[in-house]
Order: C-alpha cells, then structure tokens, then sequence
C-alpha cells in the first residue's frame, strides 16, 4: 500500500489462520498473494475462504479478505469501498471489444477496493496498487464484506437502471445492459 498499512498477522480469526496456514505472515505479504491471484469469478463468493481453495479471485472477494484479515488484527481503519466507474477501454482495456460491438464509450461497473488514510487501493491485478479507475470514479459507499454479493449486485443494478433512464439515445433493458456487462467481465478473465 502507498503508505504502508503493514502488520504482523496473529491466529486471531479463521482468515488469518488461513493466511498463517499459507505462511503468510504479515499484511503486506497477504496483499502481495492476494494481488497475484488471476482474476476470476469464486465458486462460492459467498464463502470467502474459496479463494484458497480457487486460487483466483474477484475484485470483491479479493478485498473483502483483506477487509477481514485487518479487522480480525484489530486494524479497523481499513476500509472495504464499493464504487460505481465509467468501465471504457482506457481503464480496462480487455474490455473494448465488447463495448465497440455495442456502441457504448463505457458502462458503469461496481467496483470493491479498500480506502486507508484517504487513499483508495486496489489489489485486484497484477499491474497496479493504484486505482486506474479513480478519475472515472461516479459515486463510491463503504459496504462490509458480506454486503460483497446480493447487497453489490442489487446497489449496482439500481445504479444501471437509473443511469439508463438518463441515456436517450441507448435502445437497451436492464437486462440486455446487464448481459453487455457479462460479457466484458468474461473479457477479463481473458
């Protein structure tokens, strides 16, 4: 992390047991691991252990594992963010054919991160801590882990379907925006 949020991890929780059991012992070392993971959907997101056993992980899976690990350190200034950014093929590139073959400059897209000091971070690839997505960023909340699933999906569909209202010259659904938006996610386990 830019200002280096860095602790030793303590077998206080069932989380950090994992990391330890992993022999990943301080923080830094656990957001190391959890950014080299390949992006991809877990089995079960709902069980955030699976991230182990998947060995890939999401945005959300990936930070709210980290969300966890420091709160069960007692580190409790670590915030879990969930943002809604303009997704376009300059800040996620893998992502421009599909939205080319559709007619859209960008689709808003929920993304988890963590915010300390006033500094958002993402560890969801490989390439940077930064947030690439920062100046595209719309609107952002502080959620808890398991607000990662139902809670994300529901937030980020209401945002959609506000936005779509506000997009006169787009023809599409809800659903038929929420199929585009499928398909640039299966872009980027690409």
């Amino acid at each position: 992390m830019k200002s280096k949020l860095n602790f030793n991890i303590n077998p206080l929780g069932d989380i950090s047991n994992i990391f330890l059991n992993n022999s990943i012992t301080t923080f830094e070392d656990a957001c190391s691991f959890i950014q080299k993971l390949p992006y991809g959907r877990n089995a079960n997101k709902k069980d955030i252990t699976t991230v182990f056993i998947d060995q890939c992980a999401t945005c959300s899976t990936k930070h709210a594992l980290l969300k966890i690990l420091a709160e069960e350190n007692r580190y409790t200034d670590l915030q879990l963010m969930l943002g809604i950014f303009k997704m376009n093929e300059k800040n996620t590139p893998k992502v421009k054919a599909v939205l080319r073959q559709y007619q859209l400059d960008y689709i808003p897209e929920a993304h988890n991160y963590l915010k300390w000091q006033n500094l958002n971070v993402d560890f969801t690839h490989i390439t940077s801590q930064s947030s690439d997505f920062e100046n595209d960023l719309l609107e952002e909340i502080e959620i808890q882990p398991d607000q990662i699933t139902d809670f994300k999906v529901d937030y980020h569909k209401q945002y959609l379907n506000n936005w779509l209202k506000d997009q006169y010259s787009l023809n599409y659904t809800l659903d038929e925006l929420w199929s585009i938006r499928e398909q640039c996610i299966v872009a980027l386990s690409i």
